[in-house]
């Protein structure tokens, strides 16, 4: 062998990629669609969002698992017309499969040439929404933050001496007038209560975090309703025991889903016909990543926390605002609950989302997951570009 010839590099192997495998790693639904509108492709997201196995929907067409009418399949007739690629964004999709209508961003195309066949992605506006929301429920509670500080300066101290000189006060009065000063020593409480419970919005330091079993967390605030505000509502447990473990703080997350749980609980109230329920899941869903304070890379947060009720619902006109520091439709309710789980969130890195049908409401949080590289004390939440372990 010639010199120049050993010294010539030697090819390197494209390794072989499994497209099956590639699709089914997507976390958006993803059908092939024949000539005659049949499913000729479904993969395991579509399997998902259309609660149909990939064997039988490849025995159906387009039109057995869309409603009459639906915007998808002029889409689709359209794409075939013209062979041309079609973005289509806020599409209203109704389905047999689906209790209400989902909305959806549309992304559909001619396979290839000679083929006949149209690939269409479907991407659900609630996991947009989601995203773009996250920095938005995040200033929320930074605003409030920055209310709280004022408000304990500035309120709270001046409290303390209205409500010692309304108890001087009463010594002297006549019991007619002692009613006024007990008067101004509950409100004066009340307020300071409120300005309590706004405090720990104030509160910056950083959590103290240790790897956390979500399970356990999940168990205990379960066990907590139950002997509590939730008696008599059945709550069902729906887990998949292998997701690992979430870099957090036990008591703060406690906290957060038990806030969840008790909303869920309050929007199904007095359950005379036993037929409320709440339904606690969770499930690791890969494909989604964040920017958060304190990461240098983005982050995946693919475990996903379910809190669902068979309540009434969320107004419409409240959901934009949901999370919003007062904002509640109860009578009583200080509007600082969600306002709380979603900075206890937010802390953590993740996101929380509220979707809400009638008797359908889902509190959908994701969160990240443990760096098992990292050592005690130094945890950080996995980068997106790391693989799952």
């Amino acid at each position: 062998m010639s010199k120049r010839a050993a010294e010539r590099p030697i090819p390197l192997l494209r390794p072989v990629v499994d497209f099956d495998i590639l699709l089914a790693a997507l976390p958006h639904p993803i059908l092939v669609i024949g000539n005659d509108n049949e499913i000729v492709y479904g993969n395991a997201a579509a399997e998902s969002f259309l609660s149909t196995s990939a064997t039988m929907l490849t025995r159906l067409k387009l039109d057995d698992v869309v409603a009459f009418g639906c915007p998808l399949l002029a889409l689709v007739t359209q794409v075939r017309e013209n062979g041309s690629t079609v973005n289509e964004y806020g599409v209203e999709m109704a389905s047999p499969k689906f209790a209400n209508p989902k909305l959806v961003d549309v992304y559909a195309g001619p396979m290839s040439e000679g083929l006949s066949l149209i690939v269409v992605m479907l991407q659900q506006r609630t996991m947009a929404q989601m995203i773009e929301r996250q920095l938005t429920h995040r200033a929320a509670a930074r605003s409030v933050s920055g209310m709280a500080a004022v408000l304990a300066h500035e309120i709270k101290n001046p409290l303390s001496g209205i409500k010692g000189a309304a108890q001087l006060l009463e010594q002297n009065l006549s019991d007619e007038d002692r009613v006024l000063s007990q008067l101004i020593c509950s409100e004066t409480e009340r307020i300071r209560n409120l300005v309590n419970r706004m405090e720990v919005f104030g509160d910056e330091r950083p959590l103290s975090k240790e790897p956390v079993n979500i399970h356990d967390v999940l168990s205990h605030v379960r066990k907590l309703a139950e002997t509590g505000f939730a008696r008599g509502v059945r709550i069902v447990e729906d887990y998949d025991p292998s997701l690992p473990p979430i870099p957090g703080n036990r008591d703060k997350l406690v906290q957060a889903f038990l806030n969840l749980i008790k909303n869920a609980a309050e929007a199904i109230g007095d359950d005379e016909d036993g037929q409320g329920r709440i339904v606690m899941q969770t499930s690791f869903r890969p494909g989604v990543r964040l920017s958060v304070p304190g990461a240098d890379a983005r982050v995946t947060v693919p475990l996903m926390i379910q809190i669902e009720d068979n309540g009434a619902g969320v107004p419409e006109h409240l959901k934009p605002h949901l999370f919003d520091p007062f904002v509640t439709t109860k009578h009583n309710g200080t509007g600082l609950g969600l306002a709380l789980v979603a900075k206890i969130i937010g802390d953590h890195g993740g996101i929380i989302e509220c979707d809400s049908e009638s008797d359908r409401t889902v509190f959908r949080v994701l969160l990240p997951m443990q760096d098992r590289s990292s050592k005690a004390g130094a945890l950080r939440p996995v980068p997106a570009n790391d693989r799952r372990r």
